[in-house]
């Protein structure tokens, strides 16, 4: 989405810069078009790429945090609970290995 946010910018600077120069290529359909509504056009352009660059900011650090807080989380549940299930496995397997008593 931010690449048709700055794409979309791109856009109406063009339409910006063309129509203030020869506003018939952009208004081809009017027989004396005005500069005017070129300019309400690239602004009305201009503020939709804004709001949608900022929505993929937000969207951008949004999955940044999900994906350190997810690193995050792994890193907890495998080096401690790996070691720690080892050791009880070990210690249980040292209590159920007791020497049989001698028969006299």
């Amino acid at each position: 989405m931010m690449v048709w946010s700055i794409n979309l910018l791109v856009l109406a600077i063009g339409i910006l810069l063309v129509g203030m120069i020869k506003p018939y290529w952009i208004l081809f359909w009017m027989e004396k078009p005005g500069r005017f509504p070129i300019v309400l056009l690239s602004i009305v352009l201009f503020m939709v790429s804004a709001t949608m660059f900022g929505q993929a900011n937000i969207e951008k650090h949004r999955l940044k945090t999900e994906q350190t807080q997810q690193k995050s989380q792994t890193e907890k549940d495998t080096l401690p609970s790996v070691t720690t299930e080892t050791a009880e496995q070990t210690k249980q397997a040292t209590e159920l290995k007791q020497p049989a008593p001698i028969a006299n």
